[in-house]
């Protein structure tokens, strides 16, 4: 596993995310706005977007899920 790049991949998809914190939503390029952003396991919708744009495998996708989650929710803790 390349975490190099697996950190470039959370960069970008973390570029493409925009947080609203007035809303209490997040926007993502791979799926409709969550009113909250819920670290639970990573949804179908993101893994088949990290495989078709990135082509990451399951276990890549893990751990480019894991790494955006905690960016998302230091983000909303600390309210941006």
């Amino acid at each position: 596993m390349d975490k190099k790049y697996l950190d470039k991949v959370v960069d970008q998809i973390m570029s493409e995310t925009t947080i609203n914190y007035e809303k209490e939503k997040v926007y993502t390029s791979f799926s409709f706005p969550h009113p909250t952003f819920d670290s639970s396991p990573f949804s179908y919708i993101f893994t088949t977007h990290c495989k078709e744009i990135y082509g990451l495998n399951y276990e890549e996708t893990e751990y480019v899920w894991n790494e955006y989650t905690q960016i998302i929710n230091d983000k909303i803790l600390d309210n941006g």
